[in-house]
């Protein structure tokens, strides 16, 4: 029981700590060089299908008729384009190059990319407000959407890239891993009342398909980090800088919720990113070595989810 105990309590830790270790083993152990050819397209193909079934498990959890934006909403939105803004003007304000220019660009992708689609996941756990959430979750990615034509193009003055074809392609992804699940949950919900019943009969279930999803990611992360063209001083400052803007801006969130009662979501809602959203934004438009930064940012926003669920729960058996 106490190792069923911890598990549950830890399980975010578990998964990212079973991830990089399976990467290692299979990256360090030669006799795994055939294993790993074979299950490398297979997690690919896996990780946006894990993505998938949590947010259309969480979604069947939503009450539609109650998503509407409130005020906290705002103000989370107004502080992040104040970070982002704060990015751009030392990018382009003094005109960074090379390593510095790659780490702010880490940094960006940490703030611009938008609200991750597990925030609801770890907000049901502590007890927030799921429409609330979900609700920002969608107005977050849109605004991602207008953020990154804009911004990319300055910093990036050789990227063939395009307002248009850049809010088309990444609209896309957001429709993709967003809009076609939440429809697939609304017809369930409504008109498959049988199958919806025994979605929402499983406790945490979309919580325990998020760490299976975390596992593959963390080893994704690994591998990136380890294969990255970089001195042990860059990657070391993108990490160090990375969970020094993870709490702020979870801290700032928080602070911002404490005025509408809404704590928890706020800080959720700024301090957790789509990590993998980011990573895809950095390779794509800037220098690929800034997509460590995300990858990072995924190490210190799950310890922090980690230590606060464990409160949630420890507060609860009090």
């Amino acid at each position: 029981m106490d190792v069923v105990r911890f598990l549950k309590d830890w399980t975010l830790p578990v998964s990212m700590g079973i991830g990089a270790a399976t990467y290692l083993v299979f990256n360090y152990v030669p006799q795994l060089d055939a294993a790993a050819m074979f299950f490398a397209p297979i997690m690919e193909a896996i990780l946006p299908l894990f993505m998938f079934l949590v947010l259309f498990v969480t979604f069947c959890k939503v009450d539609f008729h109650k998503m509407r934006p409130v005020w906290w909403h705002l103000w989370v939105s107004v502080f992040n384009l104040l970070f982002v803004g704060i990015v751009m003007v030392v990018i382009l304000g003094i005109g960074l190059q090379g390593d510095k220019l790659i780490l702010f660009e880490a940094l960006l992708m940490c703030i611009i990319s938008p609200c991750a689609t597990a925030a609801a996941v770890v907000t049901q756990k502590l007890g927030g407000n799921l429409e609330q959430m979900t609700t920002f979750t969608f107005l977050s990615n849109f605004l991602t959407v207008l953020l990154v034509p804009v911004c990319f193009p300055m910093i990036e003055k050789g990227a063939d890239i395009s307002f248009m074809a850049a809010f088309s392609k990444i609209l896309y992804q957001v429709v993709i891993l967003l809009v076609v699940p939440m429809g697939l949950a609304y017809i369930v919900k409504h008109f498959m009342k049988g199958l919806h019943a025994r979605i929402i009969a499983v406790k945490d279930l979309s919580f325990y398909l998020w760490g299976c999803s975390l596992m593959i990611v963390t080893g994704t992360t690994v591998k990136n980090i380890i294969h990255a063209e970089a001195s042990i001083v860059l990657l070391s400052a993108i990490a160090m800088l990375g969970l020094v803007l993870c709490v702020i801006q979870f801290a700032v969130g928080r602070f911002i919720g404490h005025y509408f009662n809404h704590t928890q979501e706020a800080g959720q809602a700024l301090g957790q990113k789509n990590t993998a959203f980011a990573i895809w934004l950095g390779i794509t438009y800037l220098n690929p070595l800034s997509s460590v930064g995300p990858g990072c940012y995924i190490l210190w926003q799950n310890i922090i989810n980690s230590f606060e669920i464990w409160q949630e729960r420890k507060k609860a058996t009090a």
